[in-house]
C-alpha cells in the first residue's frame, strides 16, 4: 500500500449501550456544519423509527463531513474542570471525514466488526457517570485486532462528579495503556471539548492507504427500487464512477454502476467515488442475494471480515398463508441492511411455508419482526427461539440441530454451545449477582475487583443466556451491571425436548429443548401458565406437556357453556334431548376443525419467561 496524499479520516465511535455515541455524532454533525442547525434532531443518524423507540442504535450509519479546524496542536490543560487551550494554531486546511456511528449492544457486535474493516481509527466513548463496561472492553479487543488507531474519550462530564470522572479517566487510561492525560474528557450534550476530539482525529488518526488494483469493500447495503442494490463501500485502490463496467468478485457477477456518491448523511449523487472515501455505489442489481456485505467491488478481492454466526434459531410464518411471497421478499431486502441474519425455508403442516431465521441474540430476532411489520407491513407467527446443538443419534453421525422438532426422543450424545460471559458489576451487587447461579447454569466463576467494580468471569450455555438472564442480570443490579459473551465451545449436555399439545394438537412454536433436571419444573409452569392466558373455547382443551413419549404435566380448559334449551319452556323433555345431542354432536365437530391452536406473539414473549 501507498499513502495518500490528502486530509482523509476515516473512523468511527464505539462504546457500551446508552454512552453517547449517537449524541456525539450529533454534535459532530452540528460543528462540522454538515446539517443546518434548522433541520437538526436528536439522534440524527438513527433513521429507524425502532431506534429513536428504543433509544438504541441497531443500524451503523455513515455520514461524510467537510471540516476546517480553528484549533491544530492545541496544548492542553485542566482548570476548574474545564479544557483550556494554550498556544493554539489556526488551521484553514480542509479535511474529509467520513464516520461510521455503530450500535452499542453486543447483539450487534457484528455492525461495528464490519464498521472497523472500512475505518483507520477509533474513538472509544465511556460514560463517566458509569464507568467501563462489558461491551467497552468487547469493542476495543476488536479494535485492537483490526489494527486501528483508538482515541479513549470519557463522555458526560456534565453529569458525573469529579470522582466519578477520575475514575473513568484511570480505568480508560489502563485499558488504552496511555497517560490519563491522553483520554479527552468532553459533554457531547453540552458540546464541552468535542471540537478538541475531532482535532485529535485529524492528529492520531493516519491517512488511508491506496493499493495499486481498483477495490472496494462492501460493509452494508440497501435495496431502492429504481437503483437497485446500494451497496456501502470503503475505497481501498482506484476509482468508481456512473458507466463504469464493474464486478462483484465474490459472486462473480457483472453489473454497469448507475450512480456514486456519498452520505451527506443522506445519500448525496457525486461524479466519482476516488481511493480513500467511503460512499455507495448503486449496482442496479435487481437480486438482493446477489450482493453480499464483505464482498469486493472491481479487481483485486480485499481480506473483508468473517461472516457472522447465528446463535438464535427461530421458524418465522407469515400470519396470512397468503401472505408467503410477501415474506420471502421482504426478508432477502431486510438483509441488504442487516445481512448479520441467515434465513433458510422451511414447512410446518399447520402453519404452511415459513423461513427459519438465525440471529445474533434474543434482541437481535426481536428487531427484525419488528422491522418486519413496520417496514414491509407483514406479520409472522413464531416459534420458541432455540439454539443449535450437536446431536449424535443412537446409530449414525453427528448431526447439527437447529429446530426443536427435530430434536431426537433419544440419543448417544449432545454438546450445547458453551459462552465466556464477562459481566461487570457494582461491588455491592457481587452477592445478589453469583446467586443467578441458582438459576442459570454457571461454570468455572472468578472475579477480579476493581475499586467500586467487580468483573466476573463465568461459562455459561448460551441456551440460559438466550432466556432471560439479561432481564434477571439488570433485576438484581438495579440496571447497573453489563455483560458481553462470546461462543468459545461446545460441551455434553444432558437435555429433552418438550412438547405442548392444546385439544390434543402439537403446537408448532412451543416445541423446546431444556435441561432434563428442568423438565418437570418447566413443564408443569408452561402448562399452568396456558391455563391462565388461553381463551376458552366451546369445547374442552386439554393442555398436556410431553417429553420422551409421556405426559409431564396436565392442565384442563372447561367449555364455556351455552344453555341452547333456554328460550324452551314447557313442553316434552323430549325436545330438549334432541336439542343437546345436536350441540354434543356440534361440539365433536368443532372439536375436529380445531386441528391447529394458533397463539399470538405476545403468549410466545410471556412463556419465553
Amino acid at each position: 500500500m501507498k499513502p495518500l496524499n490528502n486530509n482523509i479520516r476515516n473512523f468511527t465511535i464505539i462504546s457500551h449501550i446508552d454512552h453517547g455515541k449517537s449524541t456525539l455524532a450529533d454534535r459532530f454533525l452540528e460543528l462540522t456544519g454538515t446539517v443546518e442547525a434548522r433541520q437538526m434532531k436528536p439522534q440524527y443518524l438513527d433513521q429507524l423509527e425502532l431506534e429513536r423507540e428504543r433509544g438504541i442504535t441497531i443500524k451503523m450509519a455513515p455520514v461524510r463531513m467537510i471540516y476546517h479546524p480553528q484549533i491544530k496542536n492545541a496544548e492542553l490543560r485542566m482548570q476548574n474542570s474545564e479544557f483550556e487551550i494554550l498556544n493554539s494554531k489556526l488551521s484553514d486546511s480542509e479535511f474529509i471525514l467520513n464516520l461510521i456511528d455503530t450500535p452499542g449492544h453486543s447483539d450487534f457486535s457484528y455492525e461495528v466488526s464490519r464498521a472497523l474493516a472500512a475505518v483507520e481509527g477509533a474513538i472509544l466513548l465511556v460514560d463517566a457517570t458509569q464507568g467501563v463496561q462489558a461491551q467497552t472492553l468487547a469493542n476495543l479487543e476488536s479494535a485492537k485486532k483490526a489494527g486501528l488507531k483508538i482515541i479513549g474519550s470519557v463522555n458526560k462530564i456534565d453529569a458525573a462528579s469529579q470522582e466519578q470522572i477520575e475514575n473513568s479517566l484511570n480505568e480508560l487510561a489502563h485499558l488504552l495503556g496511555v497517560k490519563t492525560d491522553e483520554v479527552l474528557k468532553i459533554s457531547a450534550k453540552t458540546g464541552e471539548g468535542v471540537s478538541l476530539l475531532l482535532q485529535a482525529v485529524i492528529d492520531k488518526v493516519p491517512a488511508p492507504k491506496a493499493i495499486e488494483s481498483r477495490a472496494a469493500l462492501i460493509f452494508s447495503s440497501v435495496y431502492d427500487d429504481h437503483k437497485g442494490v446500494i451497496a456501502y463501500v470503503r475505497v481501498f485502490g482506484g476509482e468508481f464512477k456512473a458507466g463504469d463496467d464493474s464486478r462483484l468478485l465474490g459472486t462473480n457477477k457483472e453489473f454497469k454502476i448507475k450512480e456514486v456518491g456519498f452520505f451527506q448523511p443522506e445519500l448525496h449523487k457525486e461524479d466519482i467515488l476516488t481511493v480513500g472515501n467511503i460512499g455507495y455505489v448503486a449496482t442496479g442489481i435487481k437480486d438482493p442475494d446477489s450482493v453480499q456485505v464483505g464482498d469486493t467491488i472491481g479487481e483485486k478481492i480485499l481480506s473483508g471480515f468473517k461472516k457472522p454466526q447465528p446463535v438464535v434459531f427461530v421458524s418465522l410464518y407469515p400470519e396470512n398463508n397468503d401472505d408467503y411471497d410477501n415474506l420471502k421478499i421482504s426478508l432477502y431486502k431486510l438483509r441488504l441492511s442487516d445481512s448479520s441474519f441467515s434465513i433458510t425455508p422451511v414447512t410446518s403442516e399447520a402453519l404452511g411455508r415459513g423461513f427459519q431465521g438465525g440471529f445474533l441474540g434474543r434482541l437481535h430476532f426481536e428487531i427484525v419482526v419488528q422491522r418486519l411489520e413496520r417496514e414491509f407491513n407483514v406479520k409472522v407467527i413464531n416459534s420458541f427461539p432455540s439454539v443449535s446443538y450437536k446431536v449424535k443419534p443412537m446409530n449414525g453421525d453427528w448431526v447439527t440441530v437447529e429446530n426443536p422438532k427435530d430434536f431426537p426422543d433419544d440419543y448417544s450424545q449432545v454438546l450445547e454451545p458453551i459462552a465466556a460471559v464477562t459481566i461487570i458489576a457494582p461491588f455491592k451487587n457481587l452477592g445478589d449477582v453469583l446467586k443467578l447461579k441458582e438459576s442459570f447454569r454457571f461454570s468455572k466463576v472468578s472475579t477480579d475487583v476493581k475499586t467500586d467494580k467487580v468483573i466476573i468471569s463465568t461459562l455459561i450455555p448460551l441456551a440460559d443466556i438466550i432466556s432471560d438472564f439479561d432481564d434477571r442480570l439488570k433485576s438484581v443490579s438495579s440496571g447497573f451491571a453489563s455483560f458481553s459473551y462470546e461462543i468459545i465451545d461446545y460441551k455434553e449436555a444432558l437435555v429433552k425436548r418438550l412438547d405442548i399439545k392444546i385439544a390434543g394438537s402439537l403446537v408448532h412454536g412451543l416445541s423446546r429443548i431444556i435441561p432434563e433436571s428442568d423438565v418437570e419444573r418447566i413443564a408443569r409452569h408452561m402448562a399452568e401458565k396456558l391455563k391462565e392466558i388461553l381463551p376458552r373455547k366451546q369445547f374442552i382443551q386439554a393442555i398436556q406437556a410431553i417429553s420422551g413419549g409421556r405426559v409431564i404435566a396436565r392442565e384442563t380448559i372447561p367449555a364455556l357453556k351455552k344453555d341452547v334449551t333456554g328460550y324452551l319452556y314447557g313442553g316434552d323433555r323430549t325436545r330438549k334431548m334432541k336439542l343437546w345431542q345436536k350441540q354434543k354432536k356440534g361440539k365433536k365437530k368443532l372439536l375436529r376443525m380445531a386441528a391447529e391452536i394458533r397463539l399470538p406473539v405476545k403468549i410466545f414473549k410471556d412463556l419465553l419467561r
